[in-house]
């Protein structure tokens, strides 16, 4: 394997950090484009682009927030035309499975005239651990709306292996590859399935979309990021491709993706669903 020079964008979140682990195991040389990384990269000053772009081979994109929120298609451009100016020859973009708006940000990757491959994935396992509704679930009640909506949750690990696959074989040049679990859940299965590995009694409750956001605005959640749940909830989530298991994981590893079973008793493991110290007196 020949070496080359990857910059990974977000390299220290959910998918980010495990592709610089496999990459950093196979002796590659990666940058880690994060507000604190040595050469810094942040989305919200485009002025750091340049540098962590300089001397890079190959490129994995992730946006945060979500490619659907107003102003990544912009940001993706300017991206995208930097990339090429510094002699980038590979971009790899993390998608969202069913969302309209990542579909437009892919286009720019897609007519960039470098290879790619698109990565659309499905809704996280690891939101339940490592974001917005880890807390509830420590606390015990979970209210989600949606309470019919199946998904076929995805691991994170299996996200990061596809990416590193994309990354340093030509043969996923021009894909576009869906990513999703081996089955469908509806939150209420994802939480009967966490309460069983985690050994507590964690309740869900289903709520209408307007209470949720409410609670999300009284307890002064970033008015971007309740932007962003209420376009999750009402155009990802009934999209009824969203509720289609592909075998796109299988494809590329040659293995079954991660089952959330698998990833829940896993996850119970680390303690990270027990329930707050103060509350267990």
């Amino acid at each position: 394997m020949k070496n080359e020079q990857f910059l990974i964008i977000g390299g220290t979140g959910k998918t980010g950090r495990k592709v610089v682990e496999s990459l950093t195991q196979l002796g590659q040389s990666v940058r880690i484009g994060s507000r604190s990384a040595a050469i810094p990269f942040d989305w919200d000053q485009p002025t750091t682009w340049e540098a962590a772009l300089e001397g890079i081979d190959k490129v994995y994109i992730t946006f945060q927030p979500d490619l659907a929120v107003p102003g990544a298609f912009e940001a993706i451009e300017t991206l995208v035309a930097i990339a090429k100016r510094k002699g980038v020859k590979k971009l790899v973009l993390l998608s969202g499975k069913g969302e309209t708006e990542a579909e437009r940000c892919e286009q720019v990757v897609i007519n960039s005239g470098l290879d790619y491959t698109i990565v659309r994935a499905s809704w996280f396992n690891q939101n339940f651990s490592e974001s917005f509704f880890l807390e509830p679930i420590q606390q015990g009640t979970v209210a989600l709306p949606m309470p019919e909506a199946r998904v076929p949750y995805l691991d994170t690990g299996d996200i990061a292996d596809v990416v590193v696959e994309a990354l340093l074989h030509d043969e996923h040049n021009g894909e576009i590859y869906e990513l999703t679990g081996p089955e469908l859940l509806t939150f209420k299965d994802v939480i009967e399935i966490i309460s069983e590995a985690s050994g507590r009694d964690i309740n869900y409750f289903p709520v209408s979309l307007e209470a949720y956001l409410d609670v999300m605005k009284q307890q002064d959640v970033p008015a971007s990021y309740i932007w962003l749940i209420e376009y999750l909830f009402t155009h990802v989530l009934v999209n009824p491709t969203n509720s289609v298991v592909t075998n796109d994981v299988e494809k590329v590893l040659k293995r079954p993706a991660k089952s959330f079973r698998s990833y829940a008793k896993e996850t119970a493991a680390t303690g990270v669903w027990n329930a707050p110290k103060e509350m267990t007196h």
